[in-house]
């Protein structure tokens, strides 16, 4: 009797395993619940397919269903490319794939643009077949290339936008051809670039993209251009042509969908045009269309003051936001301060206030500043409040003149660490030569450069023999005080690792070393001993990646172009200041302007669409003469923003900030 009980027990179990296993395959398919829109984005073979997506409309659960049903049709994880703009968003599409429940699904390729282009770059070997090595070059250490090239290139600003252009393999425009420039400038910079970048052995991020679409180009029999099945690119309209045409080849014997909004188009520095996905389909027959409008992010107010915004712009999409009654109103308000001082202080306290009335969350806080130095201040008085607060600026740990030791502090502390870990570094020897120079010691660098190019010497061994007395090279004087300043410094850490050697090169209770303790602090144990070129890396990654989390437990603190894929339930626009948003220049022509407002006028519009509840919109009315032109502003007495005027009916009466308190 008891055996038959046990066997029906069995049975019932079988049964009820199966049944769950069941219930869990019914749970775990990529229609459930799916309808509208989102289901033909999903579930549609047609190709390309171009989905035209504002802000907070559900773009990326649509991709993420779309790659489930792929997955789940049997298509072979490695085969499905989903591409991205920012490590930021690419770590969240990795995560959100990999927890779809699909077996393989942790294997799709969820990478940035920029990361699969040096994969590729690294795995087929190009760099080493054309002689150049795979040693970025960080902000600060650019300066110096900048700063060597200038001279035959109209300057510094002129050197900056050929760089830009060279990142985008010369085309500055959508209509351009990437390729080799035409220009004879042009030429003659992209030679002294790449003879610049072979000395030091050094490359530049922007390179990977021109690199590898020449390497895929000239190569038809290359394996990229038949490695994918499905091709899925995200935040088309932040692709260059140059990136556009690479995706093209990728996408050459696959299913492309590009998916995008051209009014939230904002890299135009980098030369990524709007135009570059309302004429898609223009370069792409066939090209089947689907479109999302539906913001299930922002409340009402928010989406109106947003749509009213961005339809003053001659290039703005016409596609009007629709509101999710259910996200309810929400609250807006504009105000502004006696100064920028009081308004850092005053956000700080509103803030605290929030979060002492339990009414928000210090994770739920994204505050956005269109200068570090208004973010700086901010972040600071937030801290000063007993609220944890971190920023996001680019290499903000590496801040400083490098024409003045006493304010380069930090960039001479790595570029030291970088030299203790890799003495043969070519960028950081540079580096170190130039700190403290008005001129960077350019003269003595270019003669010590010019010797060795001639003898096939590197520059340190020849550094070490003008010292040593066996050799002269004319003009080198300064170049060789610092290198023997770096001698000494060598020799006295040569036996010093772990946290010892980090509290010499970051000391404690120095404020230019804060951000860098904190790296080594978070990255290494206070018992575990380190070496060199482990801090090197940790220090590195730390400095140069340094992307704002989507979930986090502390108040947020970026540029506007930072937030890009980001929401919060609070979200603060700092410094709305005519000469910051927008920043036009006025020396450029008439139509040149119209364009820079434009793309400010796109880049408010991303900054309006981040919250899910609350915005603020905040301004000054007096920055410190030093600082208003260290902002590039022209006068210490500001105004507001004129695109405040431009926000609609919705727009909440301006007031005192005292107001918020």
């Amino acid at each position: 009797m008891q055996r038959g009980l046990n066997a029906r027990r069995r049975s019932q179990s079988r049964s009820l395993s199966l049944l769950r296993m069941s219930e869990l395959k019914k749970a775990q398919q990529w229609d459930d619940e799916l309808t509208g829109v989102a289901l033909s984005i999903a579930s549609t073979d047609e190709s390309p397919l171009r989905v035209l997506a504002g802000p907070g409309t559900g773009k990326s659960y649509a991709m993420k269903r779309r790659v489930m049903r792929l997955l789940q049709e049997d298509v072979a994880p490695k085969r499905i490319l989903a591409c991205t703009f920012t490590r930021t968003a690419a770590r969240d599409i990795a995560r959100e794939i990999a927890g779809l429940g699909v077996v393989g699904a942790e294997h799709v390729a969820a990478v940035t643009l920029h990361g699969l282009c040096f994969s590729i770059l690294q795995r087929q070997d190009v760099l080493a077949k054309t002689g150049r090595t795979a040693r970025p070059l960080g902000d600060t250490e650019t300066k110096f290339l900048i700063h060597d090239l200038k001279g035959a290139f109209g300057g510094v600003r002129e050197t900056e936008k050929r760089l830009e252009a060279f990142g985008a393999a010369w085309a500055r425009l959508q209509t351009d051809e990437p390729g080799w420039p035409k220009d004879k400038t042009d030429k003659a910079f992209q030679k002294a670039l790449d003879q610049w970048l072979r000395f030091h052995e050094a490359m530049l991020v922007g390179e990977m993209v021109p690199v590898t679409l020449r390497y895929v180009k000239d190569n038809p029999l290359c394996p990229e251009r038949t490695k994918f099945d499905h091709v899925i690119v995200d935040e088309f309209q932040d692709l260059n042509k140059a990136e556009q045409v690479l995706v093209d080849f990728l996408a050459e014997n696959a299913q492309l969908s590009i998916i995008g909004d051209e009014d939230q188009s904002i890299y135009s520095f980098k030369h990524a045009h709007p135009d570059g996905i309302t004429d898609f389909h223009s370069e792409h027959d066939g090209t089947h269309d689907e479109t999302l409008d539906m913001c299930r992010r922002c409340p009402t107010k928010v989406i109106s003051i947003a749509n009213s915004l961005i339809s003053h712009n001659a290039s703005a999409s016409g596609r009007v936001l629709k509101p999710n009654k259910e996200k309810g109103q929400g609250i807006v308000h504009v105000v502004q301060w006696p100064s920028l001082e009081t308004e850092a202080h005053g956000i700080a306290d509103y803030i605290l206030k929030r979060i002492e009335e339990d009414d928000v969350e210090a994770g739920q806080v994204l505050i956005l500043a269109p200068r570090r130095k208004i973010g700086y201040a901010v972040r600071d008085a937030i801290l000063e409040k007993g609220v944890l607060a971190h920023s996001f600026f680019n290499e903000q740990a590496l801040e400083g003149n490098p024409t003045k030791l006493g304010k380069c502090q930090p960039q001479q502390a790595y570029a030291l660490l970088t030299l203790l870990a890799e003495p043969e570094d070519r960028v950081a020897l540079r580096c170190w030569c130039g700190f403290g120079s008005a001129t960077l010691n350019e003269n003595g660098w270019k003669r010590l450069r010019g010797h060795c190019e001639d003898s096939g010497e590197n520059p340190r061994e020849v550094l070490q023999q003008i010292i040593d007395g066996t050799l002269k090279v004319s003009g080198t004087t300064k170049v060789v005080e610092r290198f023997a300043e770096l001698r000494a410094q060598e020799e006295a850490l040569e036996d010093v690792s772990g946290h010892a050697l980090a509290d010499i090169l970051f000391p404690d209770g120095e404020a230019w070393a804060e951000q860098l303790r904190d790296i080594v602090t978070k990255s290494f144990p206070p018992h575990v001993d380190f070496t060199a070129e482990e801090l090197l890396t940790t220090v590195r990654a730390g400095v140069t990646q340094l992307d704002p989390p989507t979930d986090a437990d502390f108040v947020r603190v970026m540029s506007l172009h930072k937030s890009k894929g980001l929401t919060a339930r609070l979200v603060i626009v700092m410094g709305c200041i005519e000469g910051m948003i927008p920043d036009v220049d006025y020396k450029a022509t008439i139509k040149e302007q119209e364009a820079m407002r434009e793309e400010h006028r796109r880049l408010f519009y991303v900054a309006l669409t981040r919250p899910t509840e609350t915005l603020v919109l905040s301004s000054a009315t007096f920055i410190p003469t030093d600082q208003a032109f260290g902002m590039g502003l022209q006068s210490n007495q500001v105004i507001a923003s004129s695109f405040l005027s431009e926000l609609g009916p919705d727009k909440p009466k301006p007031v005192a900030g005292t107001t918020l308190l």
